[in-house]
């Protein structure tokens, strides 16, 4: 049995909730989920380069907080919680110019407010890109004046 609290959903789903997000607009897609971890991969592509056409840091940050925030919900009753970003920070140890990057998020520390995850960003030939640490805070759901109740996967 894993950490991730996941009756009834399916990457499909954590794919479709992505719909018309900064994530879709730019390619990153979730591909695996297992018992301690979620993975999703990034385009290197016009999207996501700079103009050296290697990835642009701020993407690897995108592709991290992503997986990473997906993750962390996960783990949550999300009829009563939410887990939103409080800070991230990245390392770029390789550029990547071709093919994908690969983000796996997994927990250093999930507690009842805080959770922190650290995000391996890998490419096709599995070499270590970046890392990243991505701090969360835990909310707990409820309406705000403006009806904001954050829809679950």
């Amino acid at each position: 049995m894993g950490i991730f609290n996941i009756e009834g959903v399916t990457i499909e789903a954590i794919n479709k909730r992505n719909e018309n997000t900064m994530a879709s607009y730019i390619g990153i897609e979730t591909i695996e989920i297992g018992n301690d971890y979620l993975k999703a991969r990034m385009p290197v592509d016009h999207r996501t380069v700079q103009p050296l056409r290697v990835v642009n840091g701020g993407a690897y940050c995108a592709l991290a907080e992503t997986v990473g925030s997906a993750a962390a919900n996960l783990v949550l009753d999300r009829d009563k919680f939410v887990a939103m970003g409080l800070d991230i920070n990245a390392n770029h140890i390789r550029s990547a110019s071709k093919g994908f990057v690969y983000g796996t998020a997994k927990p250093f520390h999930i507690g009842r407010t805080t959770q922190v995850w650290e995000i391996k960003i890998t490419d096709d030939d599995d070499k270590l890109c970046c890392i990243c640490r991505l701090t969360m805070s835990v909310v707990e759901l409820k309406n705000d004046s403006r009806g904001f109740n954050p829809v679950k996967v």
